[in-house]
């Protein structure tokens, strides 16, 4: 869906990841929903695209890929993200094909929810996992403090 594109990408420039898009996406990569979603920041986003998922392995060989999903075994809390790692996301109505998982058990991730729902938003999910990987790599690169516009903080 181009609105939830847009808030992941936005999410990407936030955090200053590349976001890796692998076809079919379902929507044209210019759709005015995906930039309305990821306001002004689009064009300073790191895309790729990728015409299928071999695609993307060829261009990344040896990448460490978490396969975001749920149906996995262990929680995302589980695991060590590398600081180069991959963090993989379906279609929100489908998922990572099974075919794509079951080669990938040992670093299949899962968010827990309550059993009465299927999924959570997917631009939220990927909000969820990527800033738990971004915590365990300490934020690298990231600003970790604000400063108030009219105000100061006590020191």
């Amino acid at each position: 869906m181009p609105a939830n594109t847009g808030n992941i990408g936005r999410t990407c420039v936030a955090t200053g990841t590349t976001l890796h898009l692998i076809e079919p996406l379902g929507f044209q990569i210019n759709d005015k929903m995906l930039k309305r979603a990821g306001l002004d920041y689009w064009d300073k986003l790191d895309v790729r695209i990728y015409r299928d998922f071999e695609d993307f392995l060829d261009k990344n060989p040896g990448a460490k890929i978490y396969m975001a999903t749920t149906k996995a075994r262990k929680n995302y809390c589980q695991v060590s993200y590398e600081p180069d790692c991959y963090i993989m996301f379906g279609k929100e109505s489908a998922g990572i094909p099974e075919e794509i998982l079951v080669e990938h058990e040992d670093t299949a991730v899962r968010i827990p929810m309550n059993q009465d729902i299927r999924s959570l938003n997917l631009a939220n999910s990927v909000a969820i996992i990527l800033y738990e990987a971004l915590r365990q790599n300490d934020f690298s690169h990231m600003q970790l403090s604000g400063n108030l516009h009219r105000l100061s903080w006590d020191t």
